[in-house]
C-alpha cells in the first residue's frame, strides 16, 4: 500500500492515486492534491474534520473532492452531508472496479 513514498489506507486508494496521476500526466485533470483537510464548523464550533483522499480540477476547471471507499460508513455519510451543507461541496465517491462476481444458484 505504499507508492512513491506515500502510504495509503488501502490498495484500492493507492490504485486510484495511480489512475489520477496518469490523468494528471495526460492533462485530463490538474492541481492534484492528496489528503486535503476540511474543517466542519457550526456556529464557530469545530464539530470534526474531514480529510479528502483527493482534490483536483477537471478539464472544465471545476474542483472535484473525491474519497475512495471500499465500504461507506455512517461516519462518512454524516461528514459528506456536513461538507455539502457547510461548504457546498458534494464528495465524489470512487470505488474499486469490480471483476466477475460469483453467481450463487438459488434453489
Amino acid at each position: 500500500r505504499t507508492w512513491k513514498g506515500k502510504v495509503y489506507d488501502s490498495k484500492g486508494e493507492m490504485n486510484r492515486a495511480k489512475e489520477l496521476n496518469v490523468l494528471l500526466a495526460n492533462n485530463e485533470i490538474f492541481d492534484l492534491r492528496e489528503q486535503v483537510t476540511y474543517r466542519l464548523e457550526v456556529n464557530g464550533i469545530l464539530i470534526c474534520k474531514y480529510i479528502a483522499d483527493f482534490v483536483y480540477l477537471n478539464r472544465e476547471g471545476k474542483t472535484i473532492t473525491e474519497d475512495f471507499k471500499g465500504v461507506r460508513t455512517q461516519t462518512f455519510a454524516i461528514k459528506a452531508k456536513l461538507m455539502r451543507a457547510l461548504h457546498g461541496i458534494t464528495i465524489f465517491e470512487s470505488r474499486a472496479k469490480t471483476t466477475k462476481r460469483k453467481t450463487v444458484k438459488r434453489k
